[in-house]
């Protein structure tokens, strides 16, 4: 069997054991997304879905591993539910996916609260937990025209990392022991050298200043830090990658990162327009989505090339929400 193919089993026997205690609790006697309906003379008709005949809705995802997953994931269960979605893929970072959206090019992507604060608008303040960034973010959204939808159980923050060896040989298990190191060699995103949430916060938190950086599309890190061309690599710390301990994620004591559980960004607008059943729908997905169940399913696409559409109905169908 090959690897891939086992890791996704494995992945679905964990999602089914997660539901197991909600799913006893129900019947399909009672069941109210039954696709069929008997009549008063004992004949059955199919019922409507709650999306049917509803205008289709385009969903965005940035350019990486874990978004491509949780669009497969968002578009299969409105879809599952009657919904028409049309699905555009790796649209680019936040800054485009946000003038996407507010062009109407798209109606929602998944963001993640921390840098939707920052990048979107533009709120450099730091927050004591989840719930008060999500609360700021959510202020902001609805003066703008769009609702953040809740957040998701699982918070995939931007780390550092470096490989064991590194940290044994500098000394090193904090950001702020970076410092031990001048002139070490970073490799992130690009836009890791302008926002807060980067190089700035860095300085900021850290007096980290002395760092040649160089910029990498998402998912090329670990080949760079693996090869040698970089000493530290920006991370997400739901990546398959860091399954296994093959890499020293350092601890950020002074969380220039933030919070970073996902909310869909939704154009207020169609949400009203989609009907009570559209966020359900979306609200039903984003509740199973724990730390454990995205780095599998991530790993899952990243390592094992699988691809995130079988990945996602896998974890739904497991999970009872296709």
């Amino acid at each position: 069997m090959k690897q891939g193919t086992l890791r996704t089993l494995l992945m679905a026997v964990v999602a089914l054991v997660l539901a197991f205690g909600v799913a006893a609790c129900g019947s399909d006697d009672d069941d109210s997304s039954t696709s069929a309906a008997t009549t008063a003379g004992g004949t059955e008709t199919s019922a409507a879905l709650p999306g049917e005949g509803r205008e289709a809705v385009t969903l965005g995802t940035k350019n990486f591993t874990e978004q491509f997953v949780l669009g497969q994931l968002y578009k299969q269960a409105l879809e599952a539910r009657g919904f028409t979605v049309d699905l555009k893929e790796n649209i680019g970072s936040t800054e485009i996916a946000d003038r996407a959206l507010r062009s109407g090019q798209i109606d929602l992507y998944p963001e993640y609260i921390g840098i939707f604060n920052n990048v979107v608008a533009g709120d450099t303040r730091t927050y004591p937990d989840a719930e008060a960034t999500f609360a700021a973010g959510k202020a902001y959204a609805e003066r703008n025209g769009f609702t953040l939808l809740p957040l998701t159980p699982f918070t995939d923050t931007d780390a550092l990392a470096v490989t064991p060896e590194y940290s044994e040989r500098n000394g090193i298990r904090s950001v702020g022991d970076l410092t031990k190191v001048p002139g070490f060699r970073l490799g992130a995103a690009p836009e890791f050298r302008r926002r807060a949430t980067g190089l700035p916060g860095l300085e900021r938190a850290y007096g980290i200043t002395d760092v040649e950086f160089s910029p990498l599309t998402i998912g090329l890190q670990y080949q760079a830090i693996d090869n040698g061309k970089i000493d530290v690599a920006q991370v997400f710390t739901t990546d398959g990658q860091l399954e296994g301990g093959r890499y020293v994620v350092l601890e950020d004591p002074r969380n220039v990162f933030g919070f970073q559980n996902v909310t869909p960004v939704v154009s207020t607008r169609v949400l009203e327009a989609q009907g009570p059943e559209f966020q359900a729908t979306l609200d039903a997905v984003s509740q199973k989505l724990t730390t454990e169940a995205m780095q599998r399913m991530n790993a899952a696409v990243a390592i094992d090339k699988q691809s995130p559409q079988e990945v996602a109905q896998a974890y739904l169908e497991a999970n009872g929400l296709l």
